[in-house]
């Protein structure tokens, strides 16, 4: 009788896996990055003003990456919601043009409108691989530490940008402005 109920009770093992892995939004990808420091980086401007931008430049402040491509379709449909949000002035927003051919890239943002305090150029995709980036567009929230607070997969909706980003902004700005450091996210 025992062995009999042996194949069961790894059946409905298999099954409970399943019920929670279905429960999981497949695109809400881990990151091992949340809670831990931001990559460091020394990028050259998309703006082609022979100016870099590093990771170091950018501490003390909360500030929002963003990874996009001219060549990315997905990256065309968040463009406006980037640009909604840049124009709130709760951070800066800084762009990270993820293996793309620079004219393209900045014919595209002179087009579809330039939501970014600086876009900047990483050709080879190294930057990007050190963020853990599985594909364009992916956004990072960073904290005034230079902590990773938040890690998005995807594009940008008005929904996230208001349910997750913008209260995110907010309450990482105002545990800076009561000298209580990069919290917890």
């Amino acid at each position: 009788m025992k062995r009999a109920l042996l194949p069961l009770a790894a059946f409905l093992a298999l099954l409970a896996l399943l019920a929670a892995g279905l429960r999981h939004d497949p695109r809400q990808l881990p990151s091992a990055l949340i809670g831990r420091p931001a990559p460091a980086f020394d990028l050259p401007r998309l703006a082609a003003t022979g100016e870099h931008v590093s990771s170091d430049s950018l501490r003390g402040q909360v500030w929002v990456l963003n990874v996009w491509a001219s060549w990315c379709e997905p990256c065309r449909d968040e463009q406006p919601v980037l640009v909604d949000l840049a124009a709130r002035r709760i951070a800066p927003v800084y762009g990270l043009n993820y293996k793309d051919d620079p004219q393209p890239a900045r014919q595209w943002l002179a087009e579809a409108g330039d939501p970014y305090t600086a876009s900047l150029v990483d050709r080879n995709g190294q930057t990007g691989i050190d963020y853990g980036v599985y594909g364009v567009p992916e956004t990072f929230v960073v904290d005034r530490a230079g902590i990773v607070r938040y890690r998005q997969a995807g594009p940008l909706t008005t929904a996230s940008l208001e349910d997750v980003i913008v209260p995110l902004l907010r309450k990482l700005q105002r545990e800076g402005e009561g000298g209580g450091g990069g919290g917890n996210g």
